[in-house]
């Protein structure tokens, strides 16, 4: 059944892998503004963490192992992922603090949607049903499209204030 699925949790693990790197060179060629800039410097660490995350659920996808095994090994990786936006909207709401990086609670909540329908995915293939794979891969495409849109605003962020040096 999981060979159905190889090309797609292929196609999503060597993307996030690829993102990674390209998140790495760009960050080492503008690292003075990541690093002085608290917005870009949270959404590029959050983007990397969440980017290991989707890669790490293609690879348990394409590990040959029970289905149990599989569901367990997502439902812990998505319970993982889901405490950065859902810690984000806690001290954004219940604690009322400023938070770091341009927080956004849409994007937060969409995050957060992401990983609760990899949690679904995973627990649907803990107990054998295989349609959980469904689930997965939606949750895992969602969160490396928010991602993608996270590496947009951290492009047009660093050229807006390039621009404006160069003034």
């Amino acid at each position: 059944m999981i060979d159905e699925w190889h090309n797609v949790f292929v196609v999503l693990g060597s993307s996030s892998a690829a993102l990674i790197g390209l998140l790495f060179v760009s960050a080492s060629l503008h690292l003075r503004e990541i690093v002085n800039d608290e917005i870009y410097n949270t959404r590029a660490q959050y983007s990397m963490l969440l980017l290991a995350g989707a890669m790490v659920q293609a690879v348990a996808v394409l590990t040959p192992q029970p289905l149990w095994l599989l569901g367990t090994e997502l439902v812990i990786v998505n319970l993982l992922s889901l405490s950065i936006p859902v810690g984000l909207l806690f001290r954004a709401f219940a604690v009322r603090t400023r938070i770091r990086g341009g927080f956004s609670p849409y994007r937060a909540v969409f995050y957060a949607a992401c990983y609760l329908i990899g949690i679904a995915g995973g627990m649907a293939l803990f107990m054998q049903a295989k349609w959980g794979l469904y689930l997965v891969t939606a949750g895992c495409l969602g969160s490396v499209l928010v991602i993608i849109w996270n590496a947009w605003h951290i492009m047009l962020g660093i050229g807006r204030n390039g621009r404006k040096r160069a003034r």
